[in-house]
């Protein structure tokens, strides 16, 4: 995966990297600096000691009374030829009235005897003219054609002609370019050296806030919103020294757990009083409600005359109470669930399964369009047929309740290499986006876009939710208007011999669902 923004710009880059980053860049300025120091301050030397060479080549006869070869001040000197001391490689030229007279570079040859003599090696006129351009007095370099860079000083002659005397700067240049490129591969090295040393080092450093970042890191994949949670990992004591910064945070994070992990002690102590309240109270509940039941229908059934009146209101208080013991049946089952109560494990045909719960359903609304996609070859899962049976009747009630009449609601089985999957689908209005996270907790309620021709205790969803999840499958919603399919899906292998503890199922209840 590319991450182009978090490299364009340095704060999005690891502190490990920005340190290290900054080491090399100070060591790379410091580098520069010394390196340019070193240059210009050898450079200045090296020119100055050329510039001392040439004052003294320009003018080798100074306090002298006599040229060489016996000439005095009266006569005309030779310059048809090197004068002695020269130095081979150099370059004399002379300019007379403006134009060129004689001169050239000193090149070293052997005369008749074999004896080392001088002479002058022709110029061109480029170079020439050159040599011309420098003003009496002043040093200055010039480049000439083949030749390379001279450092020359031009002065009068006696008789008033102009001697232009030039120095090889080649030692020079190449002394220079050496020490740069010496300074230069030497920086480079210790910049190199330093930034691995420096990765080295950073990284021994910052090892206790990678430990501190390892140890949020895996309390964050904790599964912190439901249950008995024990928040057993803690930062080593050795990285909670409040002498260091690491230590700091290292310590406020040991800090903040003991205060989350009491937290989550008290909501689950609070939340297990709560799930024992409401089995005792279903449990208990069941007995005054049959009564309830039994003697409302015993009233109707009575020989002696009774009002219509009186006749409602023991209609009424049957009615109420069968609503009551549906709700506390469902209650019941919750609690069961969340106390790990053993389901069965038998073989289910889903196919037939399904053909039953919609026909029901068709009964119940058949003023809605139901439907049936089923494979040809029965689906057989391994499970509680019972409650498999009320996770689809639950979803076809509800599909019934929260859809106009006339909506079509379509139930489908197909199959994947572990599991099968059952899809209940209708076309209704569609559950808002803001409830769907809600749709499966407890006492979910909400007041939908679907029409509601019958009321809902909110439990229906949260017992599909915890009998597919004890039958180690998976159950979700996707909605949008004019489709919602609820996906059911159930593992062909055999279910655990018991549902999962108690706190994998409970969810607070909401304020908000379907």
């Amino acid at each position: 995966m590319r991450h182009p923004a978090r490299w364009r710009s340095p704060r999005g880059w690891p502190l490990r990297t920005r340190i290290v980053a900054i080491i090399i860049t100070l060591l790379t300025i410091l580098g520069l600096a010394v390196g340019t120091t070193a240059y210009v301050f050898l450079h200045d030397r090296l020119y100055n000691e050329v510039d001392a060479k040439l004052d003294r080549t320009s003018d080798p006869f100074r306090g002298k009374s006599t040229l060489p070869g016996g000439f005095g001040p009266s006569r005309e000197p030779d310059r048809s030829a090197p004068f002695g001391g020269q130095e081979p490689g150099s370059i004399t030229v002379y300019f007379v009235d403006g134009a060129f007279d004689a001169g050239g570079k000193v090149n070293t040859v052997q005369d008749a005897n074999g004896n080392p003599d001088t002479e002058y090696e022709a110029l061109s006129d480029k170079d020439i003219a050159e040599l011309k351009a420098v003003a009496v007095g002043d040093k200055t370099t010039v480049s000439l054609d083949g030749e390379g860079s001279f450092r020359a000083t031009a002065t009068v002659e006696p008789d008033g002609a102009i001697r232009v005397t030039a120095l090889s700067l080649s030692t020079v240049n190449s002394t220079l370019l050496r020490v740069a490129l010496v300074t230069g591969g030497a920086v480079l090295i210790a910049i190199g050296v330093a930034g691995w040393a420096g990765a080295f080092i950073v990284r021994r450093t910052l090892a206790p806030l990678d430990r501190v970042a390892a140890t949020a890191t895996r309390v964050s994949e904790l599964k912190l919103d439901r249950g008995e949670v024990k928040l057993a990992q803690r930062v080593p004591e050795s990285d909670t020294d409040p002498r260091t910064e690491v230590g700091q945070v290292g310590a406020a994070l040991n800090q903040m757990l003991d205060h989350v992990g009491n937290a989550l002690e008290a909501r689950h102590a609070s939340e297990m009083q709560v799930r024992q309240f409401v089995a005792d109270a279903s449990h208990e509940l069941r007995t005054p409600l049959a009564a309830i039941r039994g003697y409302a229908e015993l009233s109707r059934r009575s020989r002696a005359p009774i009002s219509d009146e009186i006749s409602h209101v023991l209609n009424r208080v049957e009615s109420e109470a069968k609503r009551m013991t549906l709700l506390v049946e469902d209650l019941l089952l919750l609690a069961r669930l969340d106390a790990g109560r053993p389901l069965a494990h038998d073989p289910v045909d889903l196919t037939m399964l399904v053909v039953d719960t919609v026909s029901d359903a068709h009964a119940a609304g058949p003023r809605h369009y139901w439907q049936l996609d089923l494979p040809e070859e029965p689906v057989i899962v391994y499970g509680d047929g019972a409650r498999l049976h009320q996770v689809l009747a639950n979803l076809l009630a509800n599909a019934r309740t929260h859809t106009p009449e006339g909506t079509a609601v379509t139930v489908a089985v197909t199959t994947m290499p572990n599991a099968a999957v059952i899809h209940v689908i209708d076309s209704g209005p569609g559950i808002p986006a803001e409830l769907q996270p809600h749709i499966f907790e407890r006492f979910a309620r909400g007041d939908s876009s679907r029409s509601r021709a019958a009321g809902s205790t909110g439990l229906g969803l949260s017992i599909v939710h915890a009998v597919v999840t004890a039958h180690r499958g998976k159950v979700s919603v996707q909605s949008e208007p004019g489709r919602t399919v609820f996906s059911v899906l159930l593992p062909y292998d055999a279910p655990q011999p018991a549902v999962p503890p108690a706190e994998q199922q409970f969810a607070q209840p909401a304020q908000l669902a379907r």
